[in-house]
């Protein structure tokens, strides 16, 4: 975003904010509070509280709620489908949080990197694989690749969730590029 464009949607920002709901400024003073920031993902969102609404939900839903895979799991799917999508704004986000989430820089960088090369379980790497090749060619996903999540020992609502995720970030994924859409400079300095 150009420093016209970053300039813009401050103003529509603070415009949007004005017109917003006591319901999403409480939201978003949470977000202040918990993370220090509103994630720009939120403030771009804010020129319509339905769409910011519909979004934060299914976040919401897909990355909090009930699973069986593991916050970092979801945050790990993420940054794949952020690799293969070549988003900044999720690279950036989603990285610090699998940084943050593990305890470990390095698995976070490796990731957003080359997944195929990190210190992870052979359940994990199964997902993963699942997870690119969902986001590269998600035409060719076939019955075998669901074998091999069940035979990694991921249960049917697991895949289920795995694809539910990776489907929400190559939807974002998209947005944010196509919008140029910018990290909080905050998430680079995070957990390393």
């Amino acid at each position: 975003m150009s420093e016209r464009q970053t300039k813009d949607v401050i103003a529509l920002d603070i415009e949007a904010q004005e017109a917003l709901s006591d319901e999403t400024r409480a939201y978003f003073d949470l977000c202040q509070e918990k993370l220090g920031m509103v994630p720009n993902v939120l403030a771009a969102y804010a020129f319509d509280e339905v769409k910011l609404n519909a979004f934060s939900q299914m976040y919401n839903d897909l990355m909090l709620g009930a699973s069986g895979l593991s916050k970092l799991e979801r945050e790990m799917i993420a940054v794949v489908t952020a690799s293969v999508n070549k988003c900044v704004y999720c690279l950036t986000a989603h990285g610090a949080a699998v940084r943050q989430l593990s305890g470990d820089p390095i698995l976070g960088e490796t990731i957003a990197m080359n997944y195929r090369v990190a210190e992870v379980s052979d359940k994990q790497m199964a997902m993963l694989d699942f997870t690119c090749k969902l986001a590269e060619t998600p035409a060719k996903i076939i019955e075998a690749d669901r074998d091999a999540l069940r035979a990694a020992g991921w249960s049917e609502r697991d895949i289920w969730d795995i694809a539910a995720v990776a489907g929400f970030f190559n939807m974002t994924t998209r947005v944010a590029s196509a919008t140029d859409m910018k990290p909080n400079p905050e998430y680079h300095g995070q957990a390393r």
